[in-house]
């Protein structure tokens, strides 16, 4: 089941509904930097190829990051 967040983008608001295991890694993130929510979407927003959707590219994203952690 998705969950829904709220994040200002760009002065805009929007909604994220990504699973609740992607939610999770993005959650760690934070906890681990002590960042935002929206700095984090910011951030993955402006790195996104032109086409993708915001929630493929958090998606890809949280992937990553999960990987990434794995191998250490």
């Amino acid at each position: 089941m998705l969950k829904k967040r709220s994040v200002t983008l760009k002065g805009h608001a929007t909604s994220l509904a990504l699973e609740p295991e992607f939610w999770s890694v993005i959650d760690k993130e934070l906890s681990v930097t002590g960042g935002s929510l929206a700095g984090l979407v910011t951030s993955i927003d402006e790195r996104r190829e032109p086409g993708q959707p915001l929630s493929s590219a958090c998606r890809v994203w949280a992937l990553n990051r999960a990987l990434t952690a794995g191998q250490g």
